[in-house]
């Protein structure tokens, strides 16, 4: 395909899976649960944050961290009491255990106690049309408290090389507002330019057969390329490719 051509065939691919029939099976309808800005953007930050593996279980196990919160769960962060954490005390998702929840549910209550919300901390480093810096200064105050190393690898640093799949997708749930119902669209201070896309497996796969990514690994050198490519295709909004690029892989088996 030529450049036209590929635009076209992902253009139509964006059409057919960004719209609200996605949302069924993917863990993006946990924020849509609620109306709440800050329920909104710490539902979504903690269903991103398990959003690896069977999808249909990181869905079950995140409307389970919901019901464990109360379905309230800004409330719950800033209200708790120790007694309350005890309820987090058989939650499991992988390698994400009850530790990491409750120092989780700790470092958001941090956040809201010392900023407004979840965007103000995203948003104070965008460099060069990049959030990538804003995600590793993010990690460094999310983990300003007391915590076990080994829940620092549940938030990954695109400075470190990693491709931070997880937390991209968040970005994306809450910035992207392009009227279709899929991505929540509820944070204005970061823009759409400044995406970069979830890359894992099946989008990376996808890519490469379209030519769009030549590097083996996902990591972030291979995101850098990627996003470099999707910009040429939409300068705008390069992550509505995502929709195309999952829903190839996943959907299509392309």
């Amino acid at each position: 395909m030529n450049f036209t051509e590929l635009k076209e065939f992902l253009d139509e691919k964006v059409v057919l899976y960004n719209n609200k029939n996605f949302i069924d099976s993917d863990p993006v309808q946990i924020p849509h649960l609620y109306s709440q800005k800050v329920d909104i953007e710490i539902a979504g930050f903690l269903a991103a944050t398990i959003a690896w593996g069977n999808r249909k279980m990181i869905i079950n196990n995140s409307h389970k961290l919901m019901q464990i919160m109360g379905n309230s769960p800004y409330d719950f962060v800033m209200n708790h009491k120790e007694i309350h954490l005890e309820k987090l005390s058989n939650f499991v998702h992988r390698t994400f255990n009850s530790t990491d929840a409750v120092t989780f549910i700790k470092a958001l209550q941090h956040i809201y106690k010392t900023y407004p919300d979840l965007e103000s901390v995203f948003s104070k480093h965008i460099e060069n049309n990049s959030t990538q810096k804003s995600i590793s200064e993010f990690k460094k105050t999310f983990f300003e408290i007391p915590h076990l190393q080994r829940t620092q690898k549940h938030i990954s640093d695109p400075l470190n090389g990693s491709a931070a799949k997880r937390i991209n997708m968040y970005l994306r749930w809450m910035v992207r507002n392009d009227n279709n119902g899929v991505d929540l669209g509820i944070w204005k201070s970061i823009p759409t330019s400044a995406l970069s896309c979830p890359l894992d497996v099946h989008s990376g796969n996808v890519a490469r057969k379209l030519v769009l990514l030549t590097r083996k690994q996902n990591d972030a050198k291979a995101l850098f390329e990627l996003d470099s490519n999707l910009r040429l295709l939409d300068a705008n909004d390069p992550v509505k490719y995502d929709f195309a690029l999952f829903g190839l892989g996943v959907f299509e088996g392309f």
